[in-house]
């Protein structure tokens, strides 16, 4: 019996190679003669870069700047002419020194830094995943990594982050790394929201990078003004941008890719089943695992646990689902395509353990699994296939 195991990461506990790897060694345990390959995904957002390297990218690294502008060593993943650049390791909040939130200060300049370092590499084709970030900037540090020059009233050189927007005086492309005009740019990103207004970047998302009412307010009037010179500075397509789906997308950075740097917004769940080949590589399996840590509505609208199931139901392929805890129930679980479902709190009901524990659980329920399906036969009986 062949199994593929191609979770996302549980958040806040285990990344998603950990939790298939906790799992196929559950399987194995109990049932050795079973074949089992890992294949961990993410939606676009944090996971991206290990999906990308488990599937045969290699890491690489380059020095860039923090969201706080202090230099860091952020990795990034280079399979031929391809890159795949996960923001959250230059410019998340996860990298924020000592986790202290910096909402009108922070910036995606390190994100630029990583797509130069891409360029370096000889890439030409470039996935940038965006969850996570910990900046309101409109991608403005992201577009200064890659020589946009962005000046004050002085014409100097205007600081970083979302706060000094509003000084904004100057905008000139003409420094643009010309890489970029042969460059295939993807915007992974699931956010829906615009640039500006009261679904925008600053108003909707701020508040979760530490921004107040009056940050929120000082984020937005400087977008504005951003929004204004770029557009100034490179046209309709710059106007038509900002009110395209996505261009919200980590504080502004969607706007940025889309309005300069020519990026195409696909879904980030479809993007990374793509570069790791899910398709192809669950052909002859006998059942897909999938899964994140907390199975919910939010999953059901277009998460890692749904686009699996959904490339399993293409093959004709049964899939089950493990995580932390869900809050649907059996028959919504069913209609999404999972035919059953396997969570954390039913072997411990204290969720806190359920997070620093999550290795020891998921090795137990891998092990249930390969009990209840041990034979080929056995599965396609349990689900009418």
């Amino acid at each position: 019996m062949r199994i593929v195991i191609a979770p996302d990461k549980f958040k806040g506990s285990l990344a998603a190679p950990e939790v298939a790897a906790h799992l196929a060694a559950g399987l194995l345990a109990a049932d050795p003669g079973l074949t089992v390959e890992q294949i961990p995904v993410a939606d676009g957002g944090e996971g991206t870069l290990d999906a990308a390297v488990a599937s045969g990218f290699e890491r690489r690294s380059a020095t860039v700047a923090g969201p706080t502008g202090l230099p860091i060593s952020a990795d990034f993943a280079v399979r031929g002419s391809q890159a795949v650049i996960e923001m959250a390791v230059a410019s998340g909040l996860a990298v924020l020194p000592n986790g202290e939130l910096a909402a009108l200060t922070a910036t995606s300049r390190g994100t630029g830094d990583l797509i130069r370092a891409a360029l370096d590499a000889g890439c030409t084709d470039i996935v940038l995943g965006v969850g996570g970030s910990a900046c309101t900037d409109g991608g403005a540090g992201l577009l200064s990594a890659l020589g946009v020059k962005l000046l004050d009233a002085r014409g100097q050189k205007l600081p970083d982050g979302g706060g000094a927007l509003a000084r904004l005086a100057e905008v000139s492309v003409c420094g643009l790394d010309p890489r970029l005009a042969t460059a295939n740019i993807v915007l992974a990103s699931d956010v829906d929201n615009p640039l500006l207004g009261p679904n925008g970047a600053a108003e909707i998302f701020g508040p979760q990078k530490g921004a107040s009412p009056q940050d929120v307010l000082a984020l937005e009037h400087g977008l504005e003004c951003y929004f204004r010179l770029l557009s100034n500075a490179i046209g309709t397509h710059a106007v038509t941008s900002s009110d395209a789906p996505g261009a919200g997308a980590a504080g502004g950075v969607g706007y940025a890719a889309l309005a300069v740097l020519g990026a195409v917004r696909r879904p980030g769940i479809e993007v990374v089943l793509d570069f790791t080949g899910l398709d192809g590589r669950i052909a002859g399996t006998d059942l897909v695992i999938t899964g994140e840590g907390s199975l919910d509505e939010q999953s059901l609208g277009g998460k890692t646990p749904m686009g699996v199931a959904q490339a399993a139901a293409r093959a004709g392929i049964p899939v089950i689902a493990v995580c932390g805890r869900t809050t649907l129930d059996r028959g919504t679980l069913a209609a999404a395509g999972f035919a059953q479902t396997y969570a954390l709190t039913e072997l411990e009901a204290d969720v806190s353990k359920c997070m620093t524990e999550a290795g020891v659980l998921l090795e137990q329920l891998g092990a249930k699994i390969a009990l209840q399906w041990a034979t080929e036969s056995d599965t396609k009986e349990y689900f009418n296939v």
